[in-house]
């Protein structure tokens, strides 16, 4: 699994791209070394000669892995790959080309040939180690620094899976709300706030690929619904949405999760599961039906959950008229909950966007930041309460639930 924090505070990531990288070129050095100490039987001399050779590569790749890293080199594997191959290449390059320079040389077009030649002689033992280690020791070390946050609690296991907005975010589906033009360029600043919100209480980020074709993929939570390391890939409700469920699965494949899922005619939106202790409220409305319900039951009670099924006419999903509190009690606004007596405990919020909490910590809430009366009456409870601007994902319907899967 890739753990990447680009919102993480950047000193942390300064520092992450700089222990990644001089991890990687320190191991690439020694492992060189090694290789060509064996090859000579063992000449103690072989040692420094090689590494005054390769010193100035090893400084190089350093450099330029510190770079890549620092602009999201270590995202994806494909991504780690052609970084580690093309910083090594580099190194190996112009680390010789400067070890001629120091040595006093010309660099002719006969030395400049021979360098490049080099490249499949000995410089190609440190090119193969320089992408080894940043495959292994380098994403090791890069996830070790900013993959755990300070202030999380020994062995928790915290992570928040995001999709960046697709670049048609305005053809976005409504059904409850009429169309209103959306902002995109400030759609893309709140969604980084949103993500720096998690970083910034503990959480580490790991973006699914955007999809810039699917318009409301960025309301991740919708495609999976997590029951610990159970990850359930939905059947969306929307027809134009079902693509969305590739990319997450994969993404939960890699962090190492077993999967599930809801299948045709069964349709689930994972706006529509509220899980409570081991109940899950499940929203039965315009995109869940009866189906999906029954095949999450399924699922869910052999991991020892128990579904309660609620009707959902007044808004798109559950979620979007009642979430619940770090201590299991709901909260709502009365004018979109079907039944509030469904649940064991409930609590009215004076806005619609007050119903809508993500639980951070088990004293600290994320909330919308359209719903102040709501907020100071869930932080006259206790509570921590942190808000975030998403007023143009509200004109979608979506809320702080929507943007976000974690994984805990």
């Amino acid at each position: 699994m890739t753990v990447i924090a680009p919102t993480a505070p950047l000193p942390r990531r300064i520092a992450a791209a700089i222990a990644s990288a001089f991890a990687v070129a320190a191991t690439a050095q020694l492992a060189t070394m090694l290789l060509f100490f064996a090859a000579s039987g063992g000449d103690p001399a072989t040692l420094g000669q090689v590494a005054q050779y390769f010193i100035a590569s090893s400084l190089c790749a350093f450099v330029v892995l510190a770079v890549f890293a620092l602009v999201g080199a270590y995202r994806y594997w494909y991504v780690r790959l052609v970084a580690a191959i093309v910083a090594a290449i580099v190194a190996a390059v112009v680390g010789t080309a400067l070890s001629i320079v120091f040595r006093g040389a010309t660099l002719t077009g006969s030395v400049v040939g021979q360098l490049f030649g080099s490249l499949v002689g000995p410089s190609l033992v440190l090119i193969v180690a320089v992408v080894l280690a940043t495959l292994t020791v380098g994403l090791w070390v890069w996830n070790s620094v900013i993959g755990t946050a300070e202030d999380a609690r020994p062995g928790e296991r915290r992570i928040a899976l995001v999709r960046a907005p697709a670049d048609n975010l305005a053809d976005g589906e409504v059904t409850h709300v009429e169309r209103t033009a959306i902002d995109t360029d400030l759609a893309n600043d709140q969604w980084d706030a949103y993500v720096a919100a998690f970083a910034d209480n503990g959480w580490d980020i790991v973006e699914v690929p955007v999809a810039n074709e699917l318009a409301d993929s960025v309301f991740i939570e919708d495609a999976v619904v997590l029951f610990g390391d159970t990850a359930v890939i939905t059947s969306p409700g929307a027809e134009s949405r079902r693509d969305e469920i590739a990319d997450a699965e994969a993404t939960v494949r890699e962090a190492g999760l077993r999967v599930e899922r809801i299948v045709l005619p069964g349709t689930l939106d994972g706006g529509d599961v509220l899980k409570v202790g081991p109940t899950v409220y499940v929203g039965r409305g315009g995109r869940t039906n009866a189906e999906g319900i029954r095949q999450l039951r399924a699922i869910v009670a052999r991991l020892g959950y128990t579904v309660v099924a609620v009707p959902v006419t007044k808004a798109l999903h559950l979620k979007s008229a009642v979430t619940a509190l770090p201590d299991g009690t709901v909260i709502g606004y009365p004018p979109v909950v079907d039944d509030p007596a469904i649940f064991d405990r409930f609590l009215a919020m004076p806005e619609e966007g007050g119903a809508h909490v993500v639980t951070l910590a088990p004293d600290t809430v994320l909330m919308a930041a359209s719903a102040p009366a709501s907020a100071a009456l869930i932080a006259n409870l206790g509570y921590r309460v942190v808000t975030v601007d998403i007023s143009e994902f509200e004109k979608l319907e979506g809320c702080v639930t929507c943007l976000s899967v974690r994984v805990r």
